[in-house]
């Protein structure tokens, strides 16, 4: 990681904190879709009830993004990200502890809200310090990924430790890894004091609206999003209502897919300091679409599985990366960052809704074959980039 080798003692603690961070962020936001069947079990919730908790969680991650990119203008990035990063643990206790569904509403968007300013401040902190290095994006999203891997072993250990208990005690453990965070968060030799005056006028410029890298970035993660929510929502349903895979098959496949993932985003910090960020995510995204049109087309236990291991590898590196597109913009403007998670983030809402929609009209096959279209739009994002904006980046 040469990118590291040139930062001072200061940035390298800060790198280190928001990677350890996003770990421990990458272990409780994954472990919703684990803990749920439990949740419902314990509490005696519905199928739909159990759909809008997970909403309310994806609506406070779509909020945060935005929230977390303005209230630091007005109180202080340390007291900001202090504030928002806590409400994870209101929300935890009040899922160990409030079976109403109405209470756990609000627990899941609350668990969104820390879930969306770490999110935030994470991307914009380590672009900052490294100077919109892929490496470095790269490496943090790869340790979010290490604990969305561990979440769902996490869980079985402690219900085989605990028993049907297991899963409140798991997240009474990550509460205790938050705290850890949180003081780390204390004690970051950041700005904790509100902007001047005439400094927080010139943030809330929203000059980069016309910077065309910035829009490069949104159309990017956007349909990104589309695709990334959409195939890790639905893939184990087709598998199943294809007739290609059994449940346990299914949920293997799955697992494999972020372990595809894992090793994508890995191979983009090697990568980053060796190719242009242009022609890294040129690569990975049309590897993406080359294995998810392999994936459609597969019809054997092998092709399923290089399918899915290569699409993960190839989708690893493009959130990340992209990131970085809109480095100089989020340095300069804070407040775009939040506008770029909030606008990309609808996309992640949206095609899993569209998915289903076609799943249920037509066939499961048809509501996946529509991903291919929010790829397509990504791809031409990514040759935008590469072949108008960053040539103008390069004059």
């Amino acid at each position: 990681m040469t990118f590291y080798k040139q930062l001072n003692a200061v940035d390298k603690y800060i790198l280190w904190c928001c990677f350890f961070i996003f770990f421990v962020n990458g272990l409780y936001s994954m472990v919703f879709g684990s803990i749920l069947p439990l949740l419902s079990d314990a509490y005696s919730l519905n199928e739909t009830v159990s759909g809008m908790l997970l909403s309310s969680h994806q609506a406070g991650n779509l909020i945060a993004g935005f929230v977390a990119g303005i209230l630091p203008l007005y109180y202080g990035r340390k007291k900001s990200i202090l504030f928002l990063s806590s409400f994870v643990i209101i929300g935890f206790l009040l899922i160990i502890g409030v079976g109403t569904p109405l209470v756990l509403l609000f627990a899941f968007f609350f668990t969104g809200i820390s879930r969306g300013s770490i999110s935030n401040f994470n991307n914009k902190t380590v672009n900052d310090i490294t100077d919109s290095n892929p490496s470095a994006l790269n490496f943090l999203h790869s340790l979010f990924a290490i604990g969305a891997l561990l979440s769902p072993f996490l869980v079985i250990l402690f219900g085989q430790l605990f028993g049907l208990n297991g899963w409140r005690w798991l997240l009474v453990g990550i509460i205790g890894l938050i705290v850890v965070s949180q003081m780390m968060f204390f004690n970051m030799p950041i700005e904790g004091d509100i902007l001047a005056k005439d400094q927080t006028t010139k943030e809330k410029d929203y000059s980069f609206f016309k910077d065309s890298l910035f829009w490069n970035t949104i159309i990017i993660i956007f349909f990104y999003l589309c695709a990334e929510s959409a195939i890790t929502g639905w893939l184990v349903t087709y598998f199943i209502q294809s007739d290609l895979l059994t449940i346990q098959q299914s949920q293997m496949i799955s697992s494999l897919l972020w372990v595809g993932i894992l090793i994508g985003r890995l191979g983009c910090v090697f990568l980053g300091s060796r190719l242009s960020r242009g022609t890294l995510i040129t690569l990975i995204s049309i590897g993406s679409a080359i294995f998810y049109g392999l994936l459609l087309a597969s019809n054997s236990v092998p092709m399923i599985l290089v399918s899915v291991l290569g699409l993960g590898i190839s989708m690893g590196g493009i959130y990340p990366t992209a990131m970085t597109i809109a480095g100089s913009s989020i340095k300069k403007h804070p407040m775009s960052l939040g506008w770029i998670l909030v606008i990309g983030g609808l996309g992640g809402i949206t095609m899993p809704i569209v998915t289903g929609y076609l799943a249920q009209t037509f066939t499961i096959f048809w509501g996946m074959a529509a991903i291919i279209l929010a790829i397509f739009m990504m791809l031409l994002g990514v040759f935008w980039y590469q072949f108008v904006n960053q040539r103008k980046e390069e004059i």
